[in-house]
């Protein structure tokens, strides 16, 4: 395609055009952004940072696990990404006996390096604009679903050809909400080890207190490694394997960073919905974040006294407990913002303008006039659906034995048919035996009971009634209203609920037994639950979704007309962009000021060996009074720890290398300040700041810390 594709930021009436605002589309950057970038700072040419003829930057980002973002840092395929990303397979790992969540874990050999079974990180080779491909045979006049229609059939071909011609996976996807598709080549490596992880209590001081806070003193990375065949080729786990050879491995400055330095930061962002209009942004912060962020206060309360009570209890939750409180928090937070932004009203007041542009105006001023009208009738009809599917998934299926227990509808449905087929259900059996395994190594049943009483409490007092499943209003009366009485039935009778007797069920299962699954109390609460949502919320909700993706397309369409002049980015939807911006404090409120660097003095700072979050090392702290740093302190001789710039980034972004002007490692992202977890849905360039892990505080900890400066030599160490 030769046309120079219209990207670029949507900036609202209220908000200053801000260059470092967007997320970018790092093959566009030629034409859109390199003389910006250079003019802040940037020393690259786009095409250092993206090209299909020669290697670049892009060559060593991946998508590390289900969603986050790691880079390459040796040309022996070694793996940067954050403490929390790596989390999960660090506690996989980890037991009372062999406890790498609290003590950490370094592989001194390559022996050592642990595999992961399941984990993988997909690498981006090449992209393309394949727009006029895909709306090939579509025309305006058209209805919805036959444009639809024809997109689908489009796509299916285009990722067909694409696939078997260049034998990497093919996938297209839709940007601006269908007004644009690219097309992704990539390919998926399988066999990704575990090579050093700091303690949680570097890897995640703070924890969740200091969450999306500002300052932070968080050591948050881990390291693993790529392996491949000996054709340098993705490959299943074998001790034959190899270390991967990138085509690019980032170098690893120490030089550090300075105020108004030029940085940008490379990886996956998740989400960002910032066509959204004002009632969108309202049902979000004033409707369904109070409620989700009640009910998970509830969890995490529970969660936490057990965790504190007993050593084996922490390690079993650390992972569930951390994922819960980070929505949590995310979600406190981005209301605040969106208040102190007085957000949705401007946003109003910014749809009104384009109303009256769309009445004075447009060539297509029928169908743009009625878009803000429709917007609010949609959104209308949303927020009732929105609602109850919100207490549905923070109340009703956040009980891990509801969930748990829905796990063996296959097997019931399986076992009554008329023509029962032995191998698909002995083949169930066997993957629900290995899931039942999971599952209990990391589940303890007083959380899980104790929770149950107090969700269905609140689900039940505070939910529209004809939102309750049948199988709830029985058990309610069975009980005469005591919650308490009712979750311990469950539990005492579910076959669910411990390891011995459900393995003493599956052990004889026939399926003359599938009635056991079909009348437990546990099943038929998760099959009432997600009943509501397939058949009542689901259905209705994707009706409404539908026309708004529909309405949101024609809506950026006026858009673009309306603001020829302005460049758009478009939202984030978990594919390889590129965010830049300068190193910078701000204040978040009178009389209160931020420095943009934190140093190691923060963390004795915070010390409290009475709270596990903030429990210093000894052995940290031991080279803080003896100021032995190394060669990773900065001029002045200070060790700092994480700094803070103006890049634009989300969930998706954990993980990314922050980058300085000539395209070598400064910092590793992980996390937003709290003042500005709004930016999913509308930017504040004065509030808005991404956080990063000084990659010197990384290495320190590697080096002087662990032990393991066998993998600072194997890096690109740029002084």
């Amino acid at each position: 395609m030769k046309r120079i594709v219209l990207i670029v930021s949507f900036v609202l009436a209220f908000i200053r055009l801000a260059a470092i605002e967007g997320m970018w589309i790092p093959m566009l950057l030629k034409q859109l952004n390199e003389k910006e970038m250079q003019a802040m700072g940037l020393r690259l040419a786009a095409e250092d940072i993206y090209s299909v003829n020669q290697s670049s930057l892009k060559d060593a980002i991946v998508i590390f696990g289900r969603g986050c973002t790691g880079e390459i840092i040796s040309p022996e395929g070694l793996l940067l990404t954050n403490h929390h990303c790596g989390f999960g397979s660090i506690q996989k790992h980890s037991s009372v006996e062999f406890d790498y969540l609290t003590n950490g874990f370094w592989a001194m050999s390559r022996q050592e390096e642990l595999p992961n079974p399941g984990l993988t990180v997909t690498l981006m080779r090449r992209m393309e604009d394949v727009t006029d491909e895909v709306l090939s045979g579509v025309d305006a006049n058209m209805t919805e679903l036959k444009r639809d229609s024809i997109i689908r059939v489009n796509i299916k071909r285009i990722e067909g050809v694409a696939a078997d011609s260049s034998g990497f996976d093919a996938q297209v996807r839709a940007f601006y909400y269908g007004n644009e598709f690219y097309l992704f080549f990539s390919e998926t490596f399988r066999d990704i080890r575990l090579v050093g992880a700091p303690p949680s209590n570097i890897g995640k001081f703070g924890g969740d207190t200091d969450n999306w806070m500002w300052p932070r003193h968080t050591g948050d990375f881990a390291l693993f490694r790529i392996y491949v065949n000996k054709d340098n080729k993705s490959a299943e786990y074998s001790p034959d394997n190899v270390p991967y050879s990138p085509a690019h491995h980032f170098p690893v400055s120490l030089k550090g960073v300075e105020k108004d330095d030029f940085t940008f930061v490379y990886g996956y962002p998740g989400t960002t919905r910032q066509f959204l209009p004002g009632i969108g942004v309202e049902t979000i912060t004033s409707v369904t974040n109070p409620v989700a962020v009640s009910l998970r206060n509830r969890r995490l309360d529970v969660m936490t006294a057990a965790m504190n009570q007993d050593p084996a209890v922490r390690i079993k939750y650390a992972a569930k407990h951390a994922g819960i409180a980070n929505g949590w928090k995310k979600m406190i937070g981005e209301s605040r913002g969106i208040i102190r932004m007085n957000a949705v009203e401007r946003k109003k007041t910014f749809e009104s303008d384009f109303l009256s542009w769309a009445t004075r105006n447009s060539k297509n001023n029928e169908r743009y006039i009625q878009i803000i009208p429709t917007f609010e009738a949609m959104h209308n009809n949303l927020r009732p659906l929105s609602l109850s599917r919100t207490y549905i998934t923070e109340a009703g299926l956040a009980i891990e034995l509801v969930r748990f227990a829905f796990q063996f509808d296959e097997l019931a449905k399986l076992s009554s048919g008329k023509k029962q087929n032995d191998e698909k259900i002995n083949k169930a059996i066997a993957r629900l035996k290995a899931g039942s395994d999971v599952f209990f190594k990391n589940y303890h049943l007083p959380i899980d009971r104790k929770l149950m009483g107090d969700l269905l409490s609140v689900y039940y007092s505070e939910m529209n009634k004809s939102f309750n499943p049948p199988v709830l209003n029985r058990l309610i009366a069975k009980h005469k209203g005591d919650f308490e009485a009712l979750s311990n039935d469950v539990f005492n009778v579910s076959i669910f609920s411990t390891p011995a007797r459900l393995e003493k069920f599956l052990k004889g299962y026939k399926p003359k037994h599938a009635k056991q699954i079909v009348y437990d109390p546990a099943y038929q609460l998760a099959n009432g639950f997600y009943t509501l949502l397939r058949e009542d919320i689901a259905p209705a909700v994707r009706i409404i979704e539908y026309a708004l993706d529909s309405l949101q397309r024609i809506y950026i369409q006026g858009l673009m007309e309306m603001q020829p002049e302005k460049r758009f980015y478009p939202d984030a939807n978990s594919t390889l962009r590129v965010a830049y911006g300068k190193v910078d404090d701000y204040t978040p409120m009178d009389a209160v000021h931020y420095n943009y660097y934190s140093t190691i003095e923060g963390i004795i700072e915070k010390e409290d060996p009475d709270i596990y979050d903030y429990v210093v090392e000894a052995r940290l702290k031991e080279l803080f009074l003896t100021r032995d740093y190394g060669r990773y302190a900065d001029k002045s001789g200070r060790m700092k720890v994480c700094f803070i710039a103006s890049n634009h980034t989300t969930g998706g972004n954990s993980g990314s290398p922050v980058l300085n002007a000539d395209g070598h490692i400064v910092g590793i992202n992980f996390d937003r300040n709290w003042e500005g977890t709004m930016s999913d849905l509308i930017y504040d360039p004065d509030q808005c700041r991404n956080i990063s892990l000084d990659i010197r505080y990384c290495l320190f900890i590697i080096d002087k810390f662990a032990g393991a400066g066998h993998l600072v030599q194997e890096m690109t160490i740029v002084e």
